[in-house]
């Protein structure tokens, strides 16, 4: 299992009322802590979508190191999320060994690296379906899809990623994990505050 991640970092973080990923988050930035969380867990390949506008985080990631090479601009990020999964999927960078990509979405660094872990794990065992951590009752993210439904994303004709991963005709599985970060948001202070406890 080869395994690029896409992290999906073209939100206006309008409700947070200044950019999410790059709030200071333990020794780092969101958006740093989540890189470094994934080069740990041992992804061949990082890619970061974003918004070709966002100075701020291209700053950011220059002082992270992170390659100009590995960043994918949505040109239409005002179309949602599912608009940036399709400009990654699109996207001529990923090497061809890849087998696999995690969309991972730019606000969760609250995930536990056991729990990315275990989902990696499970999907390497279920190497031809699409995987997602479940907690609360539902499908939650990273998803991963293998190459088979990254191909599918390309021609699909959905305007979502759930639309899509209903209709990709690909089986889909997921993994029970404990891990209650996977159901919390950080969409506000608040919840960025909530986060940062300990008890969190």
């Amino acid at each position: 299992m080869n395994l690029a991640v896409i992290i999906l970092g073209a939100g206006a973080s309008s409700r947070m009322g200044q950019p999410k990923l790059l709030l200071p988050w333990r020794g780092s930035t969101v958006i740093g802590g989540i890189i470094s969380q994934w080069r740990e867990l041992g992804a061949a390949q990082i890619a970061v979508v974003l918004r070709p506008d966002d100075d701020a985080l291209k700053v950011e990631l220059d002082r992270l190191n992170f390659p100009s090479v590995a960043r994918i601009e949505n040109p239409q990020p005002e179309r949602g999320m599912f608009s940036s999964i399709l400009c990654a999927a699109n996207w001529r960078g990923w090497r061809p060994e890849i087998s696999h990509w995690a969309v991972a979405l730019g606000d969760q660094p609250q995930l536990k690296t056991e729990t990315l872990q275990t989902l990696l794990e499970f999907s390497a065992q279920n190497p031809l379906a699409i995987c997602q951590p479940k907690a609360g009752g539902s499908g939650q993210h990273p998803v991963i899809l293998p190459a088979v439904a990254l191909a599918g994303v390309k021609t699909t004709s959905s305007s979502s990623l759930k639309e899509f991963l209903k209709l990709a005709g690909v089986p889909r599985v997921q993994c029970p994990v404990n891990d209650d970060g996977l159901s919390l948001d950080m969409d506000t202070p608040d919840d960025y505050k909530r986060l940062l406890s300990p008890d969190a």
